[in-house]
């Protein structure tokens, strides 16, 4: 999550200085060239702009067009915004003959901005059209998908992206809905999953688990995570360092199994004739795991579920 004002909504970065610091060492890797995999409202970025020397150079991703607006405010010739995902990293960098890069920062999830504008429909919290994409100039809505899809798979996405476990009641009753009337709006779904969910959870809006699965789902953003986990592994010069930072279990748990694969090599059996030299290494070592502060998150609520792993890449390994 980002840092800026727009005039309507505010959003503040989660472990800013913590995530830059981490990504940004001093020396010579000032210079180098960076990646912003999620722009969002550009906290990150302006970030790490403020760390880099004047022949520094920082390529930041995003899909969201209020994010692109946002950051082509920027006029500084080492910055550089693409309107796409950073699933797509590998094309861009290659388009701008970058081979190498030192060090890349994925900020995952959705921004304060995104959510508190009811006009995107990803909140439950107030009524407005039931969107949900983060590129509203790709792809179909979740209105639209709500409106076509079958059942089983309704059920399916609401049970493995939202971990909810009465997704068979709630696509049950989103199916018989719409027979009578389009679910079009954010309000109407709250309303269809509160009937639908018989027990809650303390402190929690019954509608959470749906709308986190559906947007997710909208926006493909477990596939795109591991395509840019690996796009960006493949992109990071010996000892560059990967910061990522995600907000729910189901993007921790990818982020941390794609960390321990490079760090943990299976290694052959000790009887066989393998000279040390030639036994898989390590690819990856990892640096940090970080959570927000107690004074960070009662500035900040939305960062309490937030968690940063930072990974470093060995030198004399191969992509």
């Amino acid at each position: 999550m980002k840092i800026t004002q727009t005039e309507e909504f505010t959003h503040q970065t989660v472990l800013l200085d913590e995530a830059v610091d981490a990504l940004v060492l001093s020396g010579d890797r000032a210079s180098g060239i960076y990646v912003d995999g999620t722009f969002g409202r550009g906290g990150h970025s302006r970030k790490i702009l403020q760390q880099l020397s004047s022949s520094g150079r920082l390529l930041a991703f995003d899909k969201d067009t209020q994010a692109i607006a946002n950051a082509q405010q920027i006029a500084d010739p080492r910055f550089e915004i693409v309107h796409d995902s950073f699933a797509a990293m590998t094309q861009e960098l290659s388009l701008r003959g970058i081979n190498q890069v030192d060090g890349i920062l994925m900020d995952l999830g959705i921004s304060s901005p995104q959510v508190d504008d009811a006009g995107r429909g990803f909140s439950f919290r107030s009524d407005g059209p039931l969107d949900m994409r983060m590129d509203t100039t790709r792809g179909i809505s979740a209105a639209e998908w709500l409106a076509a899809e079958d059942e089983q798979i309704i059920r399916e996405v609401i049970k493995n992206y939202g971990e909810e476990r009465f997704a068979f009641q709630i696509a049950k009753a989103i199916v018989a809905r719409r027979q009578v009337e389009p679910i079009s709006s954010t309000r109407q779904l709250a309303e269809i999953v509160a009937h639908a969910v018989k027990t809650r959870e303390k402190g929690k809006d019954p509608a959470t688990r749906t709308f986190q699965a559906i947007r997710i789902f909208i926006n493909k953003e477990l596939e795109d995570l591991e395509i840019g986990l690996a796009a960006a592994y493949a992109s990071l010069a010996p000892f560059g360092r990967m910061t990522v930072i995600s907000f729910h279990s189901l993007e921790d748990r990818i982020v941390k199994q794609f960390f321990a694969s490079k760090v943990n090599v299976p290694q052959p059996d000790r009887r066989l004739p393998i000279r040390t030299v030639d036994l898989p290494k390590a690819q990856m070592k990892l640096i940090a795991k970080i959570k927000p502060s107690e004074q960070e998150i009662a500035r900040n609520p939305r960062a309490r579920s937030a968690i940063m792993r930072v990974a470093e890449r060995l030198p004399g390994v191969p992509s």
